[in-house]
């Protein structure tokens, strides 16, 4: 990644420009919280119901010819493997997904419907960066990494441009779900003058714990499980540690139970399916370790849940 440009902010209104010619803007859903209006960005509404779709599509329409010809490989938990699958059954390119065993299975599912080939690995046990390198180095093709790649961060950044059309005027400040930080940093560089919180499981939290000290950290042999499936890289990237440091605000990380909270307030006063790791900033909100103002856009980033699962949370909400 060492010799890749950086991203830039008219890559990502680029990417915005492009996204725009044939997807319709996610809602911009009014909400309040403890008695402060926001708003809420329902990327769970996507096509492939995530937000992972813009990364997927301004990579691969950026290729030259020869780089589509030899196809691309991802690694991912599912939401980034259906933006990558759909953006290339789209552009006729070739698409190979290195995803967990353990990855719910609707987003297997839909994965393997859009076209790409599933290769899977063990997790823990297997490094899915090295069984991705194995298959480029086996076969060609282009990586797509899920958040480490300036194409990505910019479309990804794309929903700020749109966010900000929609409400008039930029975010004061945008809170965001947090894996690997293509989205925290995408949208740092889309919204310049807002304030942008980067939202993590306990226990999973490598870009808050970067921010903090500044350098690249590797999650814990023994880190917790965590039912946001999503948010689980081991590690940040420098090139999104370079567009976050000095923008980024403090990170927060939330539990289990905040994220299912969340889940189940999402469902009653938005009427939205979010997923564990998509419901993780408006968990943060909801359980007031973030500021809140009339200015501040909430992700949600993704609804790719298992209706098992769903239904299970919402039944064990009591009073939520």
């Amino acid at each position: 990644m060492a010799d890749m440009r950086a991203p830039n902010r008219q890559g990502v209104i680029a990417a915005a420009d492009s996204i725009a010619a044939f997807l319709p803007p996610t809602p911009l859903l009014p909400a309040e919280i403890g008695g402060v209006s926001v708003h809420v960005k329902a990327e769970n509404l996507q096509p492939i119901g995530a937000f992972k779709i813009r990364g997927g599509w301004w990579r691969l329409s950026n290729l030259s010819e020869a780089e589509r010809a030899a196809g691309v490989v991802a690694v991912s938990s599912g939401n980034h493997a259906q933006g990558v699958a759909w953006a290339a059954r789209r552009l006729g390119i070739k698409a190979t997904i290195v995803m967990p065993r353990d990855a719910p299975q609707v987003k297997l599912a839909n994965t393997r419907a859009l076209g790409a080939e599933v290769v899977l690995y063990d997790r823990p046990g297997e490094d899915r960066d090295a069984v991705a390198a194995r298959l480029i180095a086996d076969n060609g093709g282009v990586l797509v990494h899920a958040f480490g790649d300036p194409w990505v961060i910019e479309g990804q950044g794309s929903a700020g441009i749109e966010a900000t059309a929609q409400l008039g005027r930029a975010p004061s400040r945008l809170i965001a779900c947090c894996g690997g930080g293509g989205l925290a940093a995408g949208l740092a560089l889309a919204c310049p003058d807002a304030a942008v919180h980067v939202v993590e499981p306990a226990g999973w939290d490598m870009v808050g714990r970067a921010l903090a000290t500044g350098g690249i950290v590797e999650a814990e042999a023994d880190a917790p499980d965590t039912i946001c499936d999503a948010l689980q890289p081991t590690a940040t990237k420098q090139i999104n540690l370079d567009v976050l440091s000095g923008r980024a605000e403090p990170g927060v990380t939330v539990t289990d139970e905040e994220v299912r909270a969340a889940q189940r307030w999402a469902f009653a006063n938005l009427r939205i399916v979010a997923e564990p790791g998509g419901a993780a900033a408006l968990a943060a909100a909801l359980a007031g370790k973030v500021p809140l103002d009339s200015g501040t856009v909430i992700m949600v980033t993704g609804g790719n849940d298992d209706p098992v699962r769903f239904a299970q949370t919402l039944a064990s909400g009591g009073g939520d």
